[in-house]
């Protein structure tokens, strides 16, 4: 099984500002295709950085040297370098560099994760030399969610039951309804439950995953070979 790719979620249609762009034709840009941020490319489309709208107000938080209110608007970006990016007026000089970018083939849970730890909202999708090839956002990365049940219920049953686990899918019952998965059936081990349920988690559109799984025996006794009857474990949420 795998992730989707950023290629099939990011847009390609980008709007784009190169170094010298000037700063109110980049508000022109970004009002007009009514986007939050600019990527900004060389000659040769490369990515050298990323002006958003919180760069852009820098210049409003610093207008009439007000340094004191600006610096508790922008607490991460004070002192000589604030001031120098609200006195910028073009691209090049208000942009936030270096930027924050993830290859195509890169999965939607890198890209998510990426924008986690680096607290971005969008991540523009750069080609091995660094070349601009598309963006993908937040709401971009959503859209796993949009998956219908009946994918979701196929996936599970062929590729985390039967390829990734070599479980028959007709032992265990699988029902989606609004991305919820819902598991029953008998495991020849009762180790194999949380690998079953962790693995269906980590399908794309996945929302929560509830089980009634039972066992035929307990491989997770302290006691080598002591089997234990068949059991059920309750119905639990993950």
């Amino acid at each position: 099984m795998a992730h989707q790719i950023v290629r099939s979620v990011m847009s390609t249609d980008v709007t784009t500002a190169d170094p010298d762009t000037d700063f109110k034709d980049i508000v022109a840009a970004m009002q007009s295709r009514r986007v939050s941020a600019l990527p900004v490319v060389d000659a040769r489309g490369r990515v050298l950085g990323v002006v958003s709208e919180a760069d852009l107000l820098r210049k409003e938080a610093h207008a009439g040297g007000e340094e004191g209110s600006a610096r508790a608007s922008y607490g991460f970006i004070t002192g000589r370098r604030a001031r120098n990016k609200a006195r910028g007026e073009r691209a090049g000089e208000v942009m936030t560099a270096p930027a924050v970018t993830i290859r195509a083939d890169q999965s939607v849970v890198d890209a998510a994760r990426l924008m986690e730890r680096r607290n971005v909202k969008r991540l523009p999708v750069v080609d091995a030399d660094g070349r601009l090839e598309g963006i993908v956002s937040r709401c971009d990365l959503l859209r796993v969610f949009l998956r219908s049940d009946e994918e979701i219920r196929t996936e599970i049953a062929e590729e985390v039951l039967l390829r990734a686990l070599w479980i028959d899918p007709a032992i265990v019952a699988v029902t989606v309804d609004g991305g919820r998965v819902h598991l029953t059936g008998t495991l020849e081990r009762k180790s194999l439950i949380p690998l079953v349920v962790r693995l269906c988690r980590a399908v794309d559109g996945v929302v929560g995953v509830t089980h009634t799984l039972r066992f035929d025996y307990d491989d997770t006794s302290t006691r080598p070979g002591r089997r234990r009857p068949a059991a059920a474990i309750g119905e639990r949420h993950f």
